[in-house]
């Protein structure tokens, strides 16, 4: 099929047949009544039956689509129903026992076709996906792919306006036919950075049937009882093409990128998942992304296309604006950054840097010793929130500097000083670059040739076409463009020496969130071996071992917070830290009711424990002052203290000294309630979160009461109080009468 066939049918709107024309045709040929739904479509007319005989859905297109394609559809469908894993619609015959009828309907020729409908709903309108969700897309796409992989159709041979072997061409002749269209050199730039990324792997890719549609649009979800999503099944066939086994990914990648609030980073976990169903050649993994992108930049121009020649299609409306959010968050990265982030979340390393024979950058300063300064979570240098002071990494190398001659910065240390309390955004807390305080002057030479360049914010760029040297404080006398050799002075340090390595022409950060740091230290790797300086930063322990190894020595029911829980190493005030510098705002805790790393604290307990730790039988004089002070904070008529060691020891010995005071044993407990581990405080505990078993093995002096709740409990609203305490004063009565 040739282009301009192609284009053409791009440039379709959809079916006129109004629901009782519908209805006419379906009584006619299926002897099926009911009520009918218009369904949303870009270019086909869809309705859905409601009748006697269940939920059906009517599929009209135009007869410019040739019945061998449709006929392609239907064998999948059918051959696609005996996989287990995969539900997918069944092809209702004609009263006739056809599959596949063309009709005539006010000189419109059109196919019809009807098949059964799947219940549940697709998740084009939720802002946000879990990652569980983002992964149940991927291992679908494999599901999918292991499925089609053997189906053989002729009519699978089609040119399709959705195949991304045609996205160049169609990204050309759409730009043609829209010229007011806005951000059209951005899309022109689309074009040619997936040709230039595309063409030279296209030889390489395997080829296979693949639906080309697995999207939030077109796989139906429903909750189970605990509230999680579940797919029901795949629907749309449409699109069924023969092509590159991986534009099938690329497609619902596209589409959840609505999803990602932003992040291009959220697609990871689909592509992983698909990855462990279906293995993905190294050079399908490359091209993912630039198909990502250009999947996007054909869906915007051919919704705008298809808005003008279809002004009333409301579907079209409402999927634009979130199709031009898919295109400004996949054009908001670099293709080079994706690519690596894709290959090292399936564990493919990026190919070592080209040029290993470096000649030293400093060579003045080969074989002297630099003080590396530690700037990570765990500092000794940083203490009572101090790393909140502007420039405290700088200042803290400089005052090494001075002190050993010269200082350096490690590579890859997640920085505490750039933590961002009280904010929902990751910080940039990954260096991708050594600072070095050196003595001003030092010579600079060029570790390999290349060309020089001038950039904003003092930067000096040596660019050899494949890897680039980025410095900042450096004064040279060389001009831009000049081109240098190996060994060739570069210039001479006037201020804190800056050194960033890159194997990519970009203009990557200085620092990364946490979470992109694979990617972009696959692309800005370390500079150690043109320094000559072991200056990265130490290998953290591996977070799934350490938790490993909690596990192995806990008892399972010392449970941890989160399912894959952040390893928290400092807190300071009301926030907790975790090793990668995130800030998390300390909602949970229930012991450090001073916040975190309190100075006075801190330097109290410090004495104290330098002086003296042991138990309160012993004579000491903050015995007595913190008895007295304690006293004085109590309500009138507590005279006496008694000092415990935890909340469940206060909590049991309240209970026998109210035993002991009243002579009686029965007690009220609120339900939902922890109190403790010891016997008495679990006898009283009625959390079914701390213990499954807990209002089923309470003794029969507890008795329960309704646990207030305003919002979710028994009584609700504002004047709810009152309720509460007569349910209270229901369970003394009976209590009392027993």
């Amino acid at each position: 099929m040739s282009l301009a066939t192609l284009t053409h049918r791009a440039s379709l709107p959809c079916p006129q047949v109004t629901p009782e024309q519908a209805a006419c045709l379906l009584e006619r040929h299926y002897g099926i009544t009911g009520k009918l739904h218009s369904l949303g479509s870009q270019q086909d007319l869809n309705y859905r039956i409601d009748s006697t005989r269940g939920r059906f859905v009517l599929k009209i297109c135009r007869g410019d689509y040739a019945a061998v394609e449709l006929q392609a559809q239907h064998a999948a469908l059918n051959s696609l129903g005996a996989h287990a894993s995969l539900r997918v619609p069944k092809v209702i015959q004609t009263l006739a026992g056809e599959e596949l009828l063309t009709v005539n309907v006010d000189d419109q020729t059109l196919h019809l076709r009807l098949l059964d409908y799947i219940d549940g709903q697709p998740l084009t309108q939720l802002p946000h996906l879990s990652r569980t969700v983002i992964e149940g897309f991927g291992e679908l796409c494999g599901q999918m792919s292991l499925a089609l992989a053997g189906f053989e159709h002729p009519g699978l041979a089609r040119t399709l306006q959705w195949d991304p072997r045609h996205a160049q061409a169609l990204i050309t002749h759409l730009l043609a036919t829209l010229p007011d269209l806005p951000q059209r050199a951005a899309l022109e730039q689309v074009a040619r950075q997936v040709e230039a990324h595309v063409q030279p792997l296209a030889a390489h890719l395997p080829w296979q049937a693949v639906h080309m549609d697995i999207t939030d649009d077109n796989v139906m979800w429903q909750r189970d009882a605990q509230r999680h999503w579940r797919i029901q099944g795949v629907i749309d066939f449409g699109d069924l093409v023969h092509t590159w086994r991986i534009a099938d990914l690329s497609v619902t990648c596209a589409a959840l990128l609505h999803h990602a609030d932003g992040d291009p980073f959220a697609l990871l976990p689909a592509i992983q998942a698909c990855h462990a169903v279906t293995p993905l050649q190294r050079e399908e993994l490359e091209v993912l992304w630039p198909l990502i992108v250009a999947r996007a930049a054909v869906l915007v121009l051919s919704s705008e296309q298809q808005q003008r020649l279809d002004p009333d299609n409301v579907y079209l409306k409402k999927n634009a604006e979130h199709e031009w959010e898919i295109f400004h968050i996949a054009t908001s990265v670099p293709f080079e950054l994706m690519q690596a982030a894709i290959l090292r979340s399936v564990g493919k390393p990026l190919p070592p840097v080209a040029n290993q024979d470096f000649a030293p950058l400093l060579p003045g300063l080969v074989g002297r010793e630099f003080a590396l300064i530690d700037l990570g979570v765990l500092s000794p240098h940083f203490e009572a929130g101090n790393w909140e002071t502007p420039g405290i990494d700088r200042r803290l190398l400089d005052q090494a500097a001075t002190v050993h001659g010269l200082a350096a910065s490690r590579y890859g240390q997640y920085r505490l000083s750039r933590t961002r309390p009280d904010s929902a955004l990751e910080p940039e807390t990954f260096p991708l670059h050594v600072e070095l305080h050196l003595p001003h002057g030092t010579v600079l030479e060029a570790p390999f040739a290349g060309m020089l360049r001038e950039g904003t914010d003092g930067l000096l760029c040596l660019h050899d076409g494949g890897l680039s040297l980025r410095l900042w404080g450096v004064r040279t006398s060389l001009k831009p463009g000049a081109t240098l050799v190996k060994g060739q002075v570069l210039g001479e340090v006037h201020a804190p020496l800056t050194v960033q390595l890159c194997r990519a022409d970009l203009e990557p950060p200085l620092f990364c969130t946490p979470s992109r740091a694979l990617a972009w230290q696959a692309l800005c790797p370390s500079p150690a071996a043109l320094l000559g300086l072991a200056c990265d930063a130490e290998p953290e322990l591996d977070p799934e071992a350490l938790l490993a190894r909690r596990d192995a020595s806990f008892a399972r029911s010392q449970k941890h917070y989160y399912a894959d829980p952040p390893r928290i190493e400092r807190g300071w005030r009301n926030h907790l830290i975790d090793m990668q510098g995130r800030s998390y705002l300390d909602m949970l805790n229930n012991v450090a009711v001073l916040g975190h790393g309190h100075p006075r604290m801190a330097e109290v307990a410090a004495r104290q424990w330098s002086l003296l730790n042991t138990n309160s039988r012993f004579h000491y004089a903050a015995i007595a002052e913190f008895s007295e002070r304690l006293l004085a904070l109590a309500p009138e008529g507590m005279d006496r203290v008694f000092l415990v060691n935890s909340g469940t020891e206060a909590n049991d010995l309240a209970i026998r000294l109210a035993w002991a005071y009243s002579g009686g044993r029965d007690m009220l407990s609120v339900l939902e309630a922890y109190h403790g581990w010891s016997v008495a405080a679990d006898a009283v505990s009625t959390s079914i979160a701390d213990n499954p078993q807990a209002l089923s093995s309470r003794p029969d002096w507890v008795h329960p009461v309704t646990a207030p709740n305003t919002y979710r409990g028994e009584f609700r609203g504002l004047d709810s109080a009152p309720d509460y305490v007569r349910s209270v004063e229901h369970n003394l009565a009976k209590i009392a009468a027993s």
